[in-house]
């Protein structure tokens, strides 16, 4: 295939399936020049992260079931290894490339391989801790490694921090390259390679004069670059060159993300992970909001949104109110937040571990941190949550989106986890609103409490109109026979089903701590307590109140598909439970 026909593809499919567009299509000369060069089958390439993939799919074997992107039992929108053997490595999460591929290939050399190991990281996934731990312990782990630095000036939105910066310097180092190529074409009409020693010396002074600021070499890469990543044949060149080292080699790529469809490189940060759209398109169509029949969609709010709306409004009365987030302002509704109060807000890069610490340190000096995270990354900062946050009782408010099932983005996303990791820790609330308003309440009653503070919430649309806070019957009664305790976010599903069974719905609007008190006058009104929570039953609410029947996600990772379409799978859509409590309870 040619570039654009890879590109057609990718657009082709994600138009009709949604997905990560502008990162694939900045990467696919450089998939093309790895599945030339290297043997995928035999050869190691690890992606970080993996939304720059898709290109890498159709070119492994994977073209005729493109078309299954991110559809339940298609395939991953992320490379798996259980999916391909040219996938290396679960690639969800950013900043792990650079680990996973110095263990394949310390594991190489301890068995006496051959094959190549390469990592491919983008410049904003090269910032985060995990990326510096592994650059530092490379020399001592492998003398094999080519590392593919993507550098795009992107993560998902513009990236932040003093490294960006950093290599936005060695981009200028074009001048250099130019200046080798002319040193090397003289040497070799002139046939002076007896003074290779002195050129070999000669040429890394010159790169030291004129990058200034190549510190690879200090970790003990090879430094090649930078290079234009959209030139195939330049690629292919220094990527067969790359081979022939005997010591750790990084090429610094300079791409652009969303090459090749001009909405893309307009706008990629909105165009950097989209729902399905209208495309081809008219000559000057960038709204996103377009399905196939052309027609345009309402806008319809969504929790991120929300948040920001909520947290902007309480920050006016309140100075002390700072937002973090990492490389996610957009994601996290906190873009609004970040253009009113730019001196009140902190976007820290790819980095969730320093977040929480940092948000730890601010709330010790006074401020009112809130660290908007999807769940899936806090995951990341569980440690510091612990440490830097809970221990000392600080007044941190983390705000996780995306809590819950998110659909198609899959296993590596899923925010199942963060009630069963969070709530063994001692001094921590966790609560859950079931609408805008109850949202905004939350918020409200954080800032007044000197602890730290979850505050869960799912991807998707906000419940309108508000849902009602007063079941009928009342909360507790005998006849009723069943209680329903459910997370905010199904507190309405949990209405309906308890309408049909002739039970009530408990808005279990806190976590940890829950209203023990409600719970024993119902036990002791002879009702059975039913748990149905948004997230994993191991270690989740309804072990916590000892429910005698739990539903929620079972202790497996969870695959792609759409949210209903899941909720099927696993007996928790609404016609599934309503059949399982009336067997279990003989209604």
């Amino acid at each position: 295939m040619k570039p654009i026909e890879l590109r057609h593809r990718i657009l082709e499919t994600v138009s009709k399936n949604g997905g990560h567009l502008a990162s694939s299509l900045g990467a696919v000369e450089i998939a093309m020049a790895l599945a030339d060069v290297f043997n995928p089958e035999t050869d190691r390439v690890v992606w970080d992260v993996g939304h720059q993939a898709y290109a890498w799919k159709i070119l492994t074997g994977r073209d005729a079931a493109f078309p299954t992107l991110r559809k339940m039992g298609g395939i991953s929108g992320f490379p798996n290894p259980a999916e391909s053997k040219a996938d290396a490595a679960i690639a969800g999460h950013a900043g792990v490339a650079l680990s996973v591929a110095e263990g394949l290939a310390a594991a190489r050399d301890r068995r006496g391989g051959k094959e190549h190991v390469v990592a491919v990281i983008g410049d904003a996934s090269f910032a985060n801790g995990t990326s510096f731990e592994a650059l530092n312990n490379c020399a001592a782990a492998t003398k094999r490694l080519i590392v593919v630095l993507n550098d795009n000036d992107m993560s998902i939105a513009k990236p932040a921090g003093s490294i960006a910066k950093g290599l936005g310097r060695l981009t200028s180092g074009i001048r250099y390259n130019r200046a080798k190529n002319v040193a090397k074409k003289i040497g070799r009409a002139l046939r002076l390679s007896f003074l290779y020693g002195l050129v070999h010396w000669m040429k890394n002074r010159l790169k030291t004069m004129m990058l200034r600021n190549v510190w690879f070499e200090e970790f003990g890469f090879h430094y090649l670059g930078p290079i234009d990543g959209h030139d195939l044949a330049a690629l292919v060149s220094a990527l067969t060159a790359a081979k022939e080292e005997d010591r750790p080699v990084l090429l610094h790529v300079v791409t652009k993300k969303g090459h090749g469809y001009g909405p893309a490189e307009k706008n990629p940060t909105a165009w950097h992970g989209v729902g399905p759209f209208q495309w081809p398109a008219t000559p000057n169509a960038v709204d996103l909001a377009l399905p196939a029949d052309g027609q345009k969609l309402p806008p319809a709010p969504g929790w991120s949104e929300a948040f920001g709306d909520a947290l902007c409004e309480l920050a006016k009365d309140d100075d002390r109110i700072v937002a973090l987030t990492a490389a996610m302002s957009d994601g996290t509704g906190l873009a609004g937040f970040a253009s009113r109060y730019p001196n009140r807000f902190f976007d820290v890069g790819i980095a969730e571990g320093h977040m929480v610490a940092f948000a730890g340190g601010l709330a010790a000096g006074g401020m009112r941190p809130v660290v908007a995270v999807y769940s899936t990354f806090l995951q990341r900062a569980v440690d510091q949550v612990m440490h830097d946050v809970a221990i000392s009782n600080l007044p941190v408010v983390f705000c996780v989106d995306r809590a819950g099932v998110v659909g198609a983005d899959g296993v590596t996303h899923q925010g199942l986890y963060d009630i069963a990791m969070l709530r063994c820790l001692p001094n921590v609330t966790i609560c859950q609103p079931k609408d805008a308003d109850d949202l905004k309440a939350l918020l409200k009653e954080a800032f007044g409490r000197n602890g730290p503070t979850v505050i869960r919430y799912p991807r998707g649309k906000v419940p309108t109109p508000p849902l009602p806070n007063s079941p009928t019957p009342p909360l507790i009664d005998s006849a009723a026979r069943i209680a329903i305790w459910a997370t905010g976010d199904w507190y309405g599903k949990a209405s309906e089903i308890a309408s049909r069974v002739g039970g009530i719905a408990v808005h279990a609007r806190y976590l940890k701590p829950f209203d023990s008190e409600l719970l024993a006058k119902q036990r002791a009104a002879g009702m059975k307590i039913v748990s149905l929570e948004n997230g994993a039953v191991a270690g989740g609410f309804g072990e916590a109140i000892g429910a005698d029947v739990k539903f929620g996600w079972p202790d497996a990772f969870i695959p792609h598909g759409t949210q209903s379409e899941l909720e099927k799978k696993y007996g928790l859509d609404a016609d599934s439970i309503v059949a399982s409590l009336t067997s279990n309870f003989k209604l």
